[in-house]
């Protein structure tokens, strides 16, 4: 079992998919397993450009937006002691003879200023970074979050996203690629990771990054290996030194690129596959409750 939350008693799970580089079919390995389930809640955690949309086609039917702390200087009450600004790591706040200046986008909400201030100068505020909307479409239920232009810091969205987890049954995350704070917001907390590569040195390089990320957190995780038979072998090699499990191969198909390219998830029109993802998916189960 993970560090993180374990699977509930009715074997439910929370499912993060994941890749090293952007490009390497994520999403798309995200939504045929969400439609071959059948029955799942879908998280577009990749807020700085969700796509799950464009293929799962969900109804929404509402949103809200994401709010974060920020601090509001009263500068009738500040006296430029500049304890603010010497607490502040991420050099959000500055304090000159004449005025204090802050700069939103690199508050990290943390509150630390308010209470190092002397002369309680420093009152909440809040400010929109972005927003999360719900939609369905069957019994797959879909959040996404969306990243307002401009932010740099994507992950208070996505917590935002994941506090409307339904932990009573099984989730799938969209996970934004790479290993940055953004891509370990989404993953923690999860029973499983997959992860979504190519068999190019590329996607080598990339994927030991993630594995590494991974094994540092002590998720499980298993790969699955898309456009499979254009490359080379060292992705097979690097999983098998790595004693990591390859869940699934997904050939290099023009029939699949076709549908790709016209929004239409392949298990819709191949749907041998469903079966595929499906047995999938029971035996990443049985691992995780193993």
């Amino acid at each position: 079992m993970p560090s993180g939350t374990a699977a509930t008693s009715m074997n439910k799970m929370i499912t993060a998919v994941a890749s090293g580089k952007g490009g390497t079919g994520k999403t798309t390995v995200a939504v045929n397993l969400a439609l071959s389930l059948g029955e799942a809640q879908l998280l577009d955690c990749d807020v700085e450009e969700p796509n799950a949309h464009l293929f799962l086609k969900p109804e929404f039917h509402d949103k809200r937006p994401v709010k974060v702390w920020i601090p509001l200087i009263n500068e009738d009450l500040c006296d430029r002691c500049g304890g603010c600004s010497e607490f502040c790591q991420y050099n959000a706040l500055a304090v000159t003879r004449e005025l204090s200046m802050f700069f939103p986008e690199l508050c990290h909400s943390c509150r630390g200023c308010m209470l190092v201030c002397p002369r309680d100068a420093i009152t909440e505020g809040e400010r929109t970074t972005g927003v999360v909307e719900y939609g369905a479409r069957d019994n797959i239920r879909f959040i996404q979050g969306i990243l307002n232009v401009g932010e740099a810091m994507a992950s208070p969205v996505i917590a935002e996203v994941k506090k409307d987890m339904d932990r009573e049954g099984d989730v799938l995350i969209d996970a934004p690629p790479g290993t940055s704070c953004a891509v370990i917001e989404a993953v923690k907390d999860s029973d499983y990771c997959i992860l979504v590569t190519e068999p190019t040195p590329f996607g080598l390089n990339d994927l030991k990054l993630t594995v590494d990320m991974l094994k540092e957190m002590r998720i499980p995780h298993g790969v699955v290996v898309n456009r499979a038979g254009i490359g080379d072998r060292k992705v097979y090699e690097y999983c098998e030194k790595e004693n990591t499990r390859i869940l699934m191969d997904i050939p290099h198909d023009e029939e699949i690129a076709r549908l790709y390219s016209n929004g239409v998830p392949f298990v819709e029109e191949m749907p041998e596959y469903k079966k595929m993802f499906r047995e999938m998916f029971e035996s990443i189960r049985e691992e995780v409750d193993g």
